[in-house]
């Protein structure tokens, strides 16, 4: 079965930040990935990750301005400067977190300008980290209203217009199904792009066996298809965490 990773900015909100590292090793995941760490100092972060003894695996772009703010800059138009600001800035997070993957957030923007700048700034920045593992990930437009990256198929046209070794894509089982209602046949189609996963249930984003989506065989698909990566669980639990983590005992 997959090796699963925790999300810390959605699970385990019963404890303060720094101790959901400790809370998710004793409840069984091996990696952590974190949304927004630029609030808490890299080096208490780094140090409650080594305490509990595992790894964190992936933070986001941009920093930080999240409630109500902005998703992301890397397809607006005019905003190059900005972009590269805040790569630059979660790229020195990820550096000193030991994060293996950075995900890039393209932002609410459309059209053809669009598209060419957001490829414009992934080649910069694959060109810029060479040995940092970068990720987009297409997110549903119900969700993020007009956010640009909204569709796997657009996903690929970007990953290989870019055609850089570090970057990938960011398979989030969630997106999948409300995008394609397929989340099997979307895996299938794009797995070679493929470099991290996520997971949640439609529709209310809570955790596998909360509704729609067949966890059992997507992961049995996964490793029919000899996926080596992570995969995360990212999402809203329907109570607390831990009493609803009977999907990871019985994976």
């Amino acid at each position: 079965m997959p090796v699963f990773a925790a999300n810390l900015s959605m699970l385990f909100k019963e404890y303060p930040f720094l101790e959901r590292f400790a809370a998710a090793r004793r409840a069984g995941f091996e990696a952590v990935e974190i949304l927004f760490p630029y609030d808490i100092s890299a080096r208490d972060i780094l140090k409650a990750s080594e305490s509990a003894k595992i790894p964190i695996i992936l933070i986001n772009t941009p920093p930080p301005n999240w409630a109500g703010g902005d998703r992301g800059f890397a397809a607006i138009p005019g905003g190059q400067d900005r972009f590269r600001h805040d790569f630059k800035r979660a790229l020195r997070y990820a550096e000193v977190l030991g994060a293996k993957m950075v995900h890039i957030m393209s932002g609410v923007a459309d059209g053809p300008e669009a598209m060419a700048t957001m490829i414009d700034n992934l080649a910069w920045a694959t060109d810029w980290a060479p040995k940092q593992l970068l990720t987009i990930e297409p997110i549903n437009p119900l969700d993020i209203p007009g956010y640009f990256l909204n569709d796997f198929d657009l996903a690929a046209d970007i990953l290989d217009a870019v055609a850089a070794p570090n970057l990938a894509l960011q398979f989030d089982a969630y997106h999948a199904q409300r995008i394609t209602g397929d989340v099997i046949g979307t895996w299938q189609a794009h797995r070679p792009r493929i470099g991290h996963v996520q997971v949640a249930d439609t529709p209310r984003r809570h955790e596998p066996g909360t509704g729609e989506i067949n966890f059992a065989e997507f992961f049995s698909q996964l490793d029919a298809d000899g996926y080596q990566g992570h995969v995360s669980a990212e999402y809203h639990p329907k109570q607390s965490t831990e009493a609803g983590l009977g999907w990871l005992k019985r994976s």
